[in-house]
């Protein structure tokens, strides 16, 4: 009987967890979920046959490596720096190993050795990274088996609110990791546009955005993502001209987020002491000068001379020009705003959220020009089982199902890239209501 171990049961394994119980009623599998909380855990498998929640010590060798050892395949649902500790574990060990995360170097570095041993470590088998690929290169691969040519590809993807939740003028709150919102973009954003390089510093990026649309949805500002020029090699897109990667958030979020960037609340680099007891407002001025006769909001229009009453309106909301007192008074800037916004963004119980991704591909045919639009809509239940969660959880989940049955057959370092990862996994989405829809425009 395989055993299958996943380390973490947070936000993002709710979905991978029922998923992986539930393939285990009939007997011939067993599941294993180990985390820090045994009690979360256990709440997550709700006592289904042949399912166990453990206690898991992750910082004590002997006791994740034994864990491991009686396992088959390895799930890590646990923060991105912990994934090579498990893996190495893994490839000493001899098993299988899954996560939803981005592959690392250290993950590459272990390659020759995954292959040597007949191993698959899956990598990238979420929502983005996961369901991007394989979507994307589902499209990508028919294109190329017709002889046509993709001259742009434009991919944007976001983690939001459902409309009847969006209860506050940022129209957002965190379904995911607050402390990757707060540092997002950080670095340099580079794409390719018309066969040009463009690179984005941080103190710019808010500003590139472009509109995203969806039906019935309206409108998204999508602004540039990481490094896009690497998906040339992922996606085979050698000869293009236009290559961009994106993440989404609702129209105007990206000016207001921009003002928190320009002030200096989003450095990490820089740590704060401030006095017990200190206000919004207070940690607001740390970061404005001008004459002490002015008004705080006259400080701000000075040195964002381009605010409007919207953007104005969002910082008044999280209540940066009130005397309440802060939830955080020692940390970087970062940290001080993410206590903030945990406070002011956190999902109700009732509130449902939002996953929208849409790929815009131009394609050069012997008919002309033409733009393939494909989009996904996901909308959450509730504050447990969220959008992200289910597309985040269940390309993993459904990944290590197939992997079993033996209908996964490759083995190394992997993506789901390869039409024998990317297809069952997209079908089988598609039954649990996770699915593109395509328009095509002639031009």
């Amino acid at each position: 009987m395989p055993t299958i171990l996943i380390f973490g049961a947070g936000k993002s394994a709710t979905y991978l967890i029922d998923y992986l119980a539930d393939s285990c009623a009939e007997g011939d599998r067993h599941l294993l979920v180990a985390d820090l909380d045994s009690n979360l855990a256990a709440s997550k498998l709700r006592q289904r046959s042949n399912t166990q929640a453990v206690e898991a010590k992750l910082d004590d060798q002997d006791s994740r490596r034994q864990l491991i050892e009686n396992a088959d395949v390895v799930i890590s649902m646990l923060p991105a720096g912990l994934h090579p500790v498990v893996a190495a574990d893994c490839l000493e060990l001899g098993k299988h190993f899954f996560t939803a995360s981005y592959e690392s170097e250290a993950l590459r570095a272990m390659q020759p050795e995954i292959l040597a041993k007949g191993l698959l470590f899956l990598n990238e088998c979420g929502l983005d990274p996961g369901i991007d690929h394989m979507s994307a290169l589902k499209i990508i691969h028919e294109v190329k088996v017709k002889g046509e040519v993709i001259r742009s590809f434009k991919s944007y993807c976001g983690g939001l609110l459902a409309p009847q939740s969006e209860d506050n003028p940022w129209k957002y709150k965190f379904t995911w990791n607050p402390r990757n919102v707060v540092l997002a973009g950080q670095g340099t954003s580079k794409y390719l546009d018309h066969g040009e390089v463009k690179i984005v510093p941080y103190h710019q990026l808010f500003k590139r955005i472009e509109t995203v649309s969806f039906p019935g949805l309206g409108d998204f500002d999508g602004y540039p993502n990481r490094d896009s020029l690497s998906y040339q090699s992922i996606y085979g897109l050698y000869n293009i001209a236009t290559l961009l990667r994106g993440t989404l958030r609702r129209a105007g979020f990206c000016k207001g987020w921009d003002v928190l960037v320009q002030l200096g609340l989003t450095d990490d680099s820089s740590q704060l002491q401030l006095p017990s007891g200190s206000t919004y407002r207070q940690f607001l001025n740390i970061f404005l000068n001008g004459s002490a006769t002015l008004s705080m909001e006259e400080k701000l229009t000075q040195l964002i001379p381009d605010i409007d009453f919207p953007t104005f309106e969002k910082l008044q909301w999280l209540g940066f020009f009130d005397a309440k007192p802060l939830p955080l008074t020692e940390g970087s800037p970062a940290q001080l705003l993410q206590a903030i916004l945990e406070e002011q963004w956190a999902l109700l119980p009732e509130d449902r959220d939002l996953i929208v991704m849409q790929h815009q591909i131009e394609v050069v045919t012997e008919q002309g020009i033409k733009t393939i639009l494909s989009s996904l809509v996901a909308e959450g239940k509730d504050a447990l089982y969220t959008a992200m969660a289910k597309t985040v959880g269940l390309p993993l989940a459904i990944a290590v199902d197939l992997f079993l049955q033996g209908k996964i057959t490759v083995r190394g370092l992997q993506l789901p890239v390869v039409p024998e990862i990317y297809l069952p996994i997209l079908e089988a989405l598609e039954k649990e209501g996770i699915r593109f829809d395509e328009e095509i425009v002639s031009h």
